[in-house]
């Protein structure tokens, strides 16, 4: 009996790791949407870090006739350079111009996440 509930505790600390990281990764995904200016009303727009090689674009609108739409891209950074896939297409390499605007982009998000979810953090 100890061991069952020996196990449900560890599942019950790993579920809870699992939420807060969940949540902080919306977090971060808010903040890092923000970050090219207003998102328009009836829209959503996130910018985040998935892992060490993957970063994710995603924004939802609504068009003047009224139709919902919707595009991820998703950056895959390789130590060839950085390539980009759309809505499940293949992935293709950013420009120099797009690499340059995709690096600025990666440290106003981490200057941002820093500043305003993770200040006094050591990242």
């Amino acid at each position: 009996m100890h061991r069952l509930f020996g196990g449900f505790l560890a599942q019950n600390r790993a579920d809870k790791r699992a939420q807060q990281y969940r949540s902080l990764i919306r977090r971060e995904a808010e903040i890092g949407g923000k970050l090219f200016g207003p998102i328009p009303q009836n829209g959503r727009r996130e910018f985040f870090c998935l892992d060490q090689h993957t970063w994710v674009w995603h924004e939802e609108w609504v068009d003047s006739q009224g139709r919902h739409h919707a595009v991820t891209t998703r950056y895959d950074v390789r130590p060839q350079g950085v390539f980009k896939a759309q809505d499940g297409q293949p992935y293709q390499r950013l420009s120099l111009e797009e690499t340059r605007h995709f690096r600025k982009a990666m440290t106003l998000y981490y200057e941002r996440i820093r500043a305003e979810l993770y200040s006094g953090v050591a990242m």
